[in-house]
C-alpha cells in the first residue's frame, strides 16, 4: 500500500479504511468547489488533484501568519485490493470528500471454519 504525493503540489490529508464491500478513501478539503477536482481510479490506484482558491488577495508582505495552503494539490493512493473503478462514487459534504469504492469480489477475504472430520 504505497502512496505518493507530487513534488511542487500541496498536501492533501486523507484517510483510507474498508470494509467486506468497499474501500473508502476521506479528505478534508474545505473551501474546494466541486469544480476544481479531478479524480480517477484505476484498478491500482485513486489519484486525487485540485486546487484551492483564496478567497482575498492579501499580499505575501501582509501576512502575519499563513499556514492554509491555497494551489494545486494532489494525492496518489495505490490500492490495498482490487475494486470496480466503473462503480466507484465521489461526495463533498461539509468540507469531506468521500470516495467510495467496491471491491471487486474476486478480491474479497473469506473467512472460512474448520470442521472437525
Amino acid at each position: 500500500m504505497e502512496d505518493e504525493r507530487s513534488g511542487d503540489d500541496g498536501q492533501l490529508a486523507i484517510d483510507v479504511f474498508q470494509s467486506l464491500e468497499n474501500i473508502v478513501l476521506q479528505a478534508p478539503i474545505a473551501g474546494v468547489r466541486p469544480e476544481d477536482l479531478d479524480i480517477s481510479i484505476t484498478d491500482e490506484t485513486v489519484v486525487v488533484k485540485g486546487e484551492r482558491h483564496s478567497q482575498h488577495d492579501a499580499k505575501a508582505d501582509d501576512y502575519l501568519v499563513q499556514e492554509c495552503y491555497w494551489g494545486p494539490f494532489s494525492r496518489t493512493y495505490v490500492l490495498p485490493a482490487q475494486v470496480i473503478p466503473d462503480k466507484a462514487a465521489a461526495v463533498l459534504k461539509d468540507g469531506i470528500l468521500t470516495i467510495t469504492i467496491p471491491k471487486d469480489a474476486r478480491s474479497r477475504t473469506r473467512t472460512l471454519t474448520v470442521e472437525a472430520g
